[in-house]
């Protein structure tokens, strides 16, 4: 299953429907629903490399 990280821009408070909270400022993987498309188009959250993917390239890059 595909997924994408997303981590709430500065500021902003983002509801997690699937967890019944507020989006962590770390963020999180999550599939790539129609809620998160949204959030994602109306500024709400950005994506960004996960943070064990960063660490998996710079690995790599050694």
């Amino acid at each position: 299953m595909t997924t994408i990280y997303v981590v709430p821009v500065a500021g902003r408070l983002v509801p997690d429907p699937e967890l019944g909270t507020l989006l962590g400022e770390t963020g999180r993987a999550v599939s790539p629903t129609q809620y998160w498309m949204r959030r994602l188009e109306d500024g709400d959250v950005v994506v960004k490399p996960a943070p064990n993917a960063a660490a998996d390239k710079r690995n790599k890059e050694a």
